[in-house]
């Protein structure tokens, strides 16, 4: 008989990404706030998508209202919102942030995109004509989506 000892070892993976306090705390308190436009938007926090230029999982996406069909699920949608919102967390470089906004996001159709920055409460506001506003401690409003927030709600 013959016996060999096999040895196993632990693969540690990396995680896709590590969820910070303060950006679990931001995802849930935007979902509060963007409650107010159920009835013309659906808010979709962490959905995969497989857009035309390229795969993407913003913090939270905004889609006209869809049609759902609760007995067939879909893993990664292929529709862009019409607003992507991504949340800087602490191990994220900002230029990527941006480069998914400008390669991804706008080339596949998405009307706005926002970057949370936690550390300095600031929202910034991209568009597809490469403008990008800076809103602090004040109210906000997406043209894309005329979606308006307080952001000292938002920070609270």
């Amino acid at each position: 008989m013959d016996l060999r000892a096999v040895e196993i070892t632990e693969i540690e993976t990396p995680l896709e990404e590590t969820i910070s306090l303060n950006h679990s705390r931001l995802t849930y308190r935007l979902s509060i706030l963007l409650s107010a436009y159920d009835d013309k938007f659906d808010i979709m926090p962490e959905l995969e998508l497989e857009l035309s230029n390229g795969r993407a999982k913003p913090d939270i996406s905004i889609f006209q209202n869809l049609v759902f069909n609760w007995e067939e699920d879909i893993i990664r949608y292929t529709e862009p919102p019409i607003t992507a919102i991504e949340i800087l967390s602490p191990t994220q470089a900002y230029d990527a942030l941006t480069g998914k906004i400008r390669k991804i996001y706008f080339p596949s159709g998405v009307k706005s995109a926002w970057i949370i920055m936690p550390s300095v409460r600031t929202l910034q506001l991209f568009l597809p004509d490469n403008s990008v506003q800076y809103f602090t401690e004040t109210d906000f409003k997406d043209p894309a989506t005329d979606i308006g927030l307080n952001l000292k709600m938002l920070f609270k």
